[in-house]
């Protein structure tokens, strides 16, 4: 039997969880620790945090603090604000980790696979040969760097890049 070591994963597993029934993308901003929310950006009306989750590291979730579910429930000021935010993410992604291209998009309902009824997008970093046998075959994704130190890169280029704006 083959054996992936991956030690740092236990802080990640025995992490405290909101509660059932939250909506984790209204609580994690009003935490007042954005270290603790993975929250790397704050616009207006919307923010950038890490998603806890990846499909591949770096992959972030543009957020509306608005909950609302679907794209027309947002005003032309929050949509604005939210593609803001999306274009920003991506900037932020180029200069820290230089992907090769990028997937961005929004899953609206959970046949879409929307698990949280909270609008986001997903930005999401690829590298060429960035997909191979582990999620496949092994249905193990391998992230070459834990949330923490990904968001400390994110975070410093996301402060570099708005203090140049």
């Amino acid at each position: 039997m083959d054996h992936l070591h991956a030690y740092w994963r236990m802080e990640y597993i025995e992490a405290p969880r909101l509660p059932e029934g939250t909506d984790p993308f209204s609580a994690l901003p009003a935490l007042g620790d954005d270290a603790a929310a993975l929250i790397i950006h704050r616009s207006p009306l919307s923010y950038l945090m890490l998603n806890r989750y990846p499909y591949n590291p770096g992959h972030l979730l543009a957020i509306p603090f608005r909950a609302v579910t679907d794209l027309s429930e947002l005003n032309p000021t929050e949509r604005a604000d939210l593609m803001d935010e999306v274009i920003f993410a991506k900037e932020i992604l180029a200069a820290a980790i230089n992907p090769n291209a990028f997937n961005i998009g929004f899953n609206l309902g959970s046949a879409a696979g929307g698990s949280i009824a909270h609008l986001h997008g997903h930005i999401v970093p690829r590298w060429n040969g960035d997909t191979n046998f582990m999620p496949v075959i092994g249905k193990t994704r391998v992230l070459p760097q834990s949330l923490d130190a990904m968001y400390a890169r994110l975070k410093g280029t996301a402060e570099q890049l708005s203090a140049k704006a």
